[in-house]
């Protein structure tokens, strides 16, 4: 395998979360700080972003609007990170927020937190709870935490939160 930096070979995507664990205000400004400072088309940066703490009425709203399956565990993240884009060119506005949401998720691995990212959710009722203005998009819901008991997971969760990562190889992801 080629040489990674570790920000990228230990980042992963758990369920697991420590449900005392918090986000201070630093940290919190540090990971949307890294997705201020992500790429994007002519420096549009068409990405908007609404979070919610564990226990508040953001959270609620955010989690209420994710499938059950995902409720169990996401409830508890320590934060729920909305990320939404401005209208416009849709097609360049989801890839610049996908690269202010790759900022921001590896900004947390280097602060010792972890993400799981969510595109399965009730976009129209979670705008609505939010009350986004028009134009505002939700398109992710990122989880942000620190590491929890894998062994608290629901059974059908677990294997796949212990087992092996895997990927792909780099062969198979070449188009010629």
């Amino acid at each position: 395998m080629a040489d990674l930096t570790p920000l990228l070979a230990f980042r992963w995507s758990p369920r697991a979360f420590d449900p005392s664990a918090a986000l201070t205000p630093q940290e919190a400004a540090s990971l949307l700080e890294a997705a201020r400072w992500a790429p994007s088309t002519d420096n549009g940066q068409p990405w908007r972003f609404a979070l919610g703490h564990r226990d508040d009425d953001n959270f609620k709203r955010i989690l209420i609007n994710l499938p059950d399956g995902d409720q169990c565990w996401a409830r508890h993240a320590a934060t729920l990170v909305v990320g939404a884009h401005t209208g416009g060119d849709t097609e360049r506005a989801a890839y610049d927020l996908g690269q202010a949401i790759a900022h921001l998720t590896l900004q947390a691995t280097a602060l010792g937190l972890h993400v799981r990212q969510l595109t399965r959710f009730d976009r129209a009722g979670l705008a609505t709870e939010l009350d986004l203005p028009g134009g505002i998009r939700p398109l992710v819901v990122a989880a942000v935490g620190r590491l929890g008991d894998p062994f608290a997971l629901p059974a059908e969760l677990r294997a796949s939160e212990t087992g092996l990562r895997h990927r792909r190889p780099v062969v198979d992801l070449l188009l010629a």
